[in-house]
């Protein structure tokens, strides 16, 4: 079998070789906890010192206000719990929107079944928040707004500035999953005006198990994990000493290649969306065309399912066929069989978010890469809807943000 064409990297990124060469002697002979005092340990702690000291230069914050976690999951929930604990005498409420991940929305369900009151914010059809609309929610007793920076799954970046105004002019304090864009595209703490934010390693070629919060300086947050004095004393727990050095190395070298790349991807993004319009009938590209991550593409193909691409991709027929990894949603919840409540939230049928396919790439990913890739995906399409016993071409139902070009129905009249 010819090598695998891996077009899932918002799930997860490929551990940077110079990444796990940093982190090997700390799997081995520099194995010390950072808690003790001997040389070993003092070691350790340097290291981890030199890790916060690279995360914070890549996303533009002081070292002091960096805090290691397991990753963006329990950042974003020690983000969300945390704040409503510490701020739960000014008041119970906090803003989001319909289309964030399911580490935030699953603990702000956990918030509601416990009195607290919850605004989703809906988006356009480009899954794009208004701005107007964060400012119309505040409420006197509002203590969090969190929003995504871009979303895992259409790409579309936020008006994540604009936002941080608004709640900085009102005095609430403003979370964002940066999970998706540290070390892809610019983020600084302080342009953004950002009060929290989380992060995950592996989404940027470093290890799994490793993420990060800032906490911006006099931000009122109780601890998630109670124990020892660890990171002090706000996240309790030995120190993952190897995955933290790996941290570090990953945000120094996307410091220093973050925009050539980028450049790069955006090439490539925008390559492929022209090539689907021009070479696939009846799609549509979800989330916002310009205002994306360089290097993700998700479009909904009609009359097919988004699973059945994905594993005739992976599982090809032909013997010299390269297999391709591509996703129709989250990985988080790819086993589910339900549509991706992200495509719903933009106003789409059901049935057209089912044929949703993401291509997210890296920087291992070329050109000839994508153009194999593309032409793989156009040939299971044609022969999925070959036998799709519904789908008739040119036959659109107008559904959100498509064309009505050959619609039989009363809106084309």
């Amino acid at each position: 079998m010819k090598n695998a064409i891996f077009l899932d990297n918002a799930a997860t990124t490929r551990t940077d070789p110079e990444v796990i060469d940093a982190m090997e002697p700390w799997l081995s002979e520099k194995f010390g906890s950072p808690a003790t005092l001997y040389s070993m340990g003092s070691q350790a702690k340097q290291a981890i010192d030199a890790a916060r000291q690279s995360f914070a230069d890549l996303i533009g914050a002081d070292q002091k206000d960096i805090f290691f976690t397991s990753g963006a999951t329990e950042s974003n929930n020690w983000a969300i719990k945390g704040v409503a604990d510490a701020l739960e005498s000014k008041g119970r409420h906090i803003i989001t929107d319909v289309a964030e991940h399911h580490s935030i929305l699953m603990p702000l369900r956990y918030l509601e079944k416990k009195g607290w009151e919850v605004t989703y914010l809906p988006t356009d059809s480009d899954g794009m928040v208004n701005p107007e609309a964060v400012a119309a929610a505040i409420r006197d007793d509002t203590v969090l707004v969190s929003i995504v920076h871009a979303n895992h799954e259409i790409g579309t970046i936020q008006p994540i500035a604009a936002i941080g105004k608004i709640t900085s002019e009102k005095g609430v304090v403003f979370h964002v999953n940066a999970a998706q864009t540290v070390g892809h595209i610019p983020v600084d703490v302080n342009h953004l005006g950002v009060d929290l934010l989380s992060s995950s390693a592996h989404k940027f070629y470093g290890p799994k198990g490793v993420g990060a919060m800032y906490i911006r300086h006099g931000v009122r947050i109780t601890p998630l994990l109670h124990g020892g004095t660890q990171e002090k004393k706000r996240r309790a727990g030995t120190h993952n000493v190897p995955g933290i050095v790996g941290m570090g190395k990953a945000s120094e070298i996307a410091r220093h290649s973050l925009e050539a790349e980028a450049t790069r991807l955006a090439g490539l993004r925008n390559h492929i969306l022209d090539w689907v319009e021009s070479n696939i009938d009846d799609i549509r590209i979800n989330g916002h065309r310009t205002e994306r991550l360089p290097g993700n593409v998700n479009f909904s193909i009609e009359g097919i399912e988004g699973e059945s691409i994905m594993l005739s991709l992976s599982y090809p027929t032909a013997g010299d066929a390269r297999p391709i990894y591509v996703s129709t949603g989250s990985a988080c919840v790819s086993g589910s069989l339900e549509p991706s409540h992200i495509l719903l939230a933009l106003g789409m049928p059901a049935e057209l978010a089912h044929g949703s396919v993401r291509i997210t790439m890296a920087k291992a990913d070329t050109q000839e890469d994508v153009d194999y890739a593309l032409e793989a995906i156009a040939a299971v399409a044609e022969r999925l809807r070959s036998m799709s016993p519904v789908y008739k071409r040119g036959n659109k139902k107008c559904s959100a943000g498509s064309s009505s070009q050959g619609c039989d129905c009363e809106a084309a009249s």
